[in-house]
């Protein structure tokens, strides 16, 4: 995390758990950011929190500390059999990367975690929850599918967090969340959690009918486009955008970009190109068997892979460090989807260069983008050394559909037990 980007509220002040606060340590991290400061000490109260923020911003940090010092600090029975808290978002790298985060914040814990997600493992996820959960992260499709068999119960659940809800009315997962929460203690009865991009109404209608009286906080997503990243624009035609995109690469020679397009079918083009003119590139798209997508990811964040081609479905919830680029070869159709976007760099204050190419096709959603960040994104000349000549593209291997439907670290020997076991009363 940048300096700049923290606020003077540190960890050490929060009361946290003893064991997140060495974890935390660990991380290095020692002051909260803007939402982890406005959230976490409600949260850490049994407030209700509908928070606004966009990803980057350490909202998942937040959420996950406020659970596990819940966790460690309230007794259960001693026969009682968890989850005790669950996390729901919106799409498996989601899930993935809270796995992740949930693992390293609560290492020194002895909960143990598990994701499950469409797309893989379904046999290996089922056995992960029949050998007993404290804090379950997925999507919803899985964890209803699980829940039917009665592979694991929601009745004794204590914190419920909804990540990107706004998404989740997206995709048409509202329906599904809805019987989950029905399924769960009342909302008195547990401690809810709802983060979202924009508190729309639809989404702040959801919160109010099955949460208890929710803090709400905003954290304004224009604070990172407007002041981090370095944006520009070119006007271009459609058949010149693949020259001016190659042209774009050789003058920056960037190490880790982001190039998103909307459709899968632009993906594999704009790919084939730059692999046929000597750039290392892959595909990130919804119908990329998830092994492979999970493992693509896994190169780009260590920094193997230099350029991803990705669809909308890469855009939010996915914490990469260092991109140095993000460039709209097609500009998105929705306003929100570009601020997710080129949020993929300037991560939790750092700053980074976002281009956007605005073609004939997509250029009429520029005026809602540019009033919607509260700018004009400046506009760069076209020059010749921008256009080269250039090879055509490499035909890429057809790839079967994913079928629908981790290594997951349990409790170690050495760790202590979950809270000290008694009786509710």
């Amino acid at each position: 995390m940048q300096k700049d980007h923290l606020t003077p509220v540190p960890f050490a002040a929060l009361g946290l758990h003893e064991a997140l606060l060495e974890s935390v340590e660990d991380a290095g991290f020692t002051h909260c950011t803007p939402i982890q400061a406005a959230t976490l000490p409600p949260a850490l109260k049994g407030q209700d929190i509908a928070g606004q923020a966009q990803t980057g911003t350490g909202k998942t940090a937040a959420y996950l500390l406020a659970i596990l010092h819940r966790l460690m600090e309230i007794p259960v029975a001693e026969d009682a059999v968890g989850p005790w808290a669950i996390v729901i978002a919106p799409t498996r790298e989601l899930a993935v990367q809270i796995h992740r985060d949930a693992e390293l914040l609560g290492r020194y814990t002895g909960l143990r975690f598990a994701a499950v997600f469409g797309g893989t493992g379904y046999e290996s996820q089922r056995r992960e929850l029949e050998r007993g959960v404290d804090v379950l992260i997925g999507t919803p499709g899985r964890l209803i599918d699980y829940f039917k068999q009665g592979v694991y119960p929601l009745h004794h659940i204590e914190v419920v967090v909804l990540d990107e809800a706004d998404r989740m009315f997206d995709l048409g997962f509202i329906t599904d969340i809805r019987y989950m929460l029905r399924k769960m203690p009342p909302p008195g009865q547990r401690i809810n959690m709802l983060f979202s991009a924009t508190l729309s109404n639809r989404v702040m209608e959801l919160a109010y009918e099955h949460m208890n009286n929710p803090q709400v906080i905003r954290i304004e997503t224009e604070y990172v486009t407007a002041d981090n990243v370095r944006q520009a624009l070119y006007h271009v035609s459609a058949r010149d955008k693949i020259p001016l995109l190659l042209g774009l690469l050789h003058k920056h020679n960037p190490k880790r970009t982001m190039i998103f397009v909307n459709t899968k079918r632009a993906a594999d083009r704009v790919t084939g190109y730059l692999l046929g003119n000597g750039y290392q590139a892959e595909v990130l798209s919804g119908d990329i068997p998830q092994n492979k997508r999970l493992k693509l990811l896994e190169s780009f964040q260590r920094g193997e892979l230099p350029i991803l081609v990705a669809t909308d479905v890469a855009a939010r919830g996915l914490h990469i460090p260092d991109v140095t680029h993000v460039i709209n070869f097609d500009l998105p159709q929705d306003r929100e989807d570009y601020v997710h976007r080129i949020g993929r760099t300037a991560r939790i204050g750092a700053s980074g260069d976002a281009i956007s190419f605005a073609c004939e096709e997509y250029v009429y959603s520029l005026p809602e983008i540019e009033d919607f960040i509260g700018q004009k994104i400046p506009v760069q000349p076209m020059t010749e050394d921008l256009m080269p000549e250039f090879k055509p593209p490499k035909r890429l291997e057809r790839r079967p559909p994913a079928l629908s439907g981790g290594d997951h670290r349990g409790r170690g020997r050495s760790a202590p037990q979950r809270r000290p076991p008694t009786h509710r009363s």
